[in-house]
């Protein structure tokens, strides 16, 4: 028996913080030098605090190097570099244990298993700069087992449509190419993992289970079902990969607003904001040689959704795709970001929220890399993370400690109290879910935004407010408001069931990590937009002539 707890004792190093980082000389990045030091940790063991060292002073030389690639592909080679750069593979990497934890009673990995490590890839759909895969490979790699990776395809999901099906199973097709590119055998279930998985376990004698995490109620259950239905001599860990800061490290409860949790993330991105080491063909095991590719086909076929939204053509899934989207908001529209960021007209926003959302990209990839343009645009990178780490995070929070994160009982005591009071305010118009989804308000700015939801699965992120709060002004109650517009966002938007658009729609319509503002019928003390504001704000005549929504008289 092998004990995850006495391996964490015995081979993880915590480097040093970034306080420690600043203070050790930084070394220029090159291939030949990192592959000297990688010859000798090989060959010469080294002391923890040696390692820790030699770790913070590469990792600061990697996140302060100045961008040196001029297009596409080179920017594809520049991130395998970086990994290259950073270790030879997870073993020699100082893996960060809190990233991790169990949550099975037994600890014991079974080191005879012949069908070694699985990780159940769910949240996290991608091969590289994946914690969850990377913290598999490790277990695999030191004990010597194979490794696979399975992902758990249920026919219905909440409101998603065959729109953010094929974005989902596109990035999928990709992992699976990867993944037999490194040996690593990829196996598609089809059905629900409580179901597929324990089967797929004990029919394979795997010895350990690795899931990645998700704070929203059904993806918690699923592991939840799973964990109780494994062989109770199966381990079941989990690993935060989608956020930098892990979810229960960064706060152990619901944190009020952005300001309560922004030291608590940014204190801790010296020790977790690092540079990633490479997913590496797997040595152990039979590999790919018997397992058969995943018949698409039929994994189509077996779908249940909405099939009339369909796909998009502005975005295609996958790794590759995102790393076009990272690559061209990097180098065309990040100088703009700060300055223009709530102009929908404009085009400054980094567009990647689908594929973070389906975890075709790291958002930590994505600071790192937005991080290496600091020197020529700092007020639009600091931006930049501040939304892609401190707000995403402080959204999976409020959705983790928080039962009802898409009800009003969510609401805080003062939020809910001043939309009751208000409750029978007098809303004129009056628009149902059919009238507001087919863009039919006098509001010609609201339904341009509601038609560019439709087209194109995705809405500038200031209109999304105004969108949010005009569904409150205009519907029966608060409690329809919050109904329609979470039903609208998940149907539409490929960014849709996330926990930012459910702190989107609970921030608009109920005050969620914000303040009570001047009272005023329907909204009460909520905070209040209107259309000369957006006036203010941007061009809205070229918005509107862009999406062409019209003004509709109410019937």
């Amino acid at each position: 028996m092998f004990t995850l707890a006495s391996y964490w004792r015995e081979s993880f190093k915590i480097v040093l913080p970034l306080q420690a980082m600043k203070r050790t000389k930084a070394q220029k990045a090159g291939p030949s030098k990192k592959a000297a030091k990688n010859e000798k940790a090989s060959s010469e063991p080294k002391s923890d605090q040696e390692s820790s060292d030699e770790e913070a002073s590469t990792s600061k030389a990697l996140l302060v190097s100045k961008p040196d690639y001029q297009n596409f592909e080179q920017f594809l080679t520049h991130l395998e570099h970086q990994r290259v750069c950073t270790a030879a593979n997870i073993q020699e990497f100082s893996f960060r244990k809190k990233r991790v934890r169990v949550l099975s009673k037994t600890e014991d990995v079974k080191e005879s298993s012949l069908g070694g490590v699985v990780y159940w890839m769910s949240r996290d759909g991608r091969v590289q700069d994946n914690w969850a895969l990377l913290f598999a490979q490790r277990l695999a790699l030191k004990l010597e087992l194979p490794l696979t990776v399975v992902f758990c395809l249920v026919p219905k999901f909440l409101n998603a449509t065959i729109r953010h099906y094929k974005f989902m199973m596109g990035g999928l097709q990709e992992v699976e190419q990867q993944c037999r590119a490194l040996d690593i055998p990829f196996h598609l279930l089809m059905g629900s993992a409580v179901e597929k998985l324990p089967q797929f376990v004990k029919s394979k004698d795997i010895g350990a289970v690795v899931c990645d995490f998700a704070p929203l109620r059904l993806p918690r259950q699923w592991v939840e079902d799973v964990g109780k239905a494994l062989p109770k001599s199966v381990p079941l860990v989990q690993v935060d990969a989608h956020n930098v800061v892990p979810l229960w490290v960064a706060s152990d409860k619901q944190e009020y607003a952005a300001r309560t949790i922004r030291n608590k993330i940014n204190s801790k991105l010296g020790e977790y904001l690092s540079v990633f080491p490479p997913v590496v063909r797997h040595p152990h095991g039979t590999g790919c040689k018997n397992v058969n590719t995943v018949d698409w086909s039929a994994a189509y076929a077996s779908l249940q959704c909405d099939m009339e939204v369909d796909e998009v053509q502005w975005a295609k899934p996958g790794y590759k795709a995102a790393c076009q989207q990272l690559y061209e908001f990097c180098s065309r529209r990040l100088r703009h970001f700060n300055d223009k960021r709530n102009d929908p007209t404009a085009d400054a926003l980094s567009g990647l929220s689908p594929w973070l959302h389906f975890g075709h990209i790291s958002a930590q990839r994505c600071a790192l890399e937005v991080q290496r343009f600091r020197g020529q645009h700092k007020a639009s990178a600091d931006a930049f993370c501040e939304e892609a780490i401190v707000r995403r995070e402080l959204a999976d929070n409020f959705c983790f400690y928080n039962e009802h994160y898409d009800s009003l009982k969510g609401l805080s005591s003062w939020a809910y109290q001043t939309l009751d009071a208000h409750r029978k305010d007098k809303r004129d118009p009056c628009y149902s879910l059919e009238e507001l989804e087919k863009s039919l308000t006098y509001d010609d700015l609201w339904n341009s935004a509601q038609l560019q939801l439709v087209r194109e699965g995705k809405m500038h992120g200031f209109l999304r407010m105004y969108w949010a709060k005009k569904i409150l002004e205009w519907t029966a109650t608060p409690e329809h408001a919050l109904e329609y517009a979470i039903l609208l966002n998940d149907k539409y938007s490929l960014d849709g069931r996330d926990p930012n658009g459910y702190v989107g729609c609970m921030w608009s319509i109920g005050g969620v990590h914000d303040m009570g503002w001047k009272e005023r019928a329907i909204f009460g003390k909520v905070r209040y937009m209107n259309y000369q504001g957006c006036r203010r704000k941007f061009d809205v005549n070229a918005f509107v002539m862009r999406y062409g929504g019209k003004v509709h008289k109410k019937k």
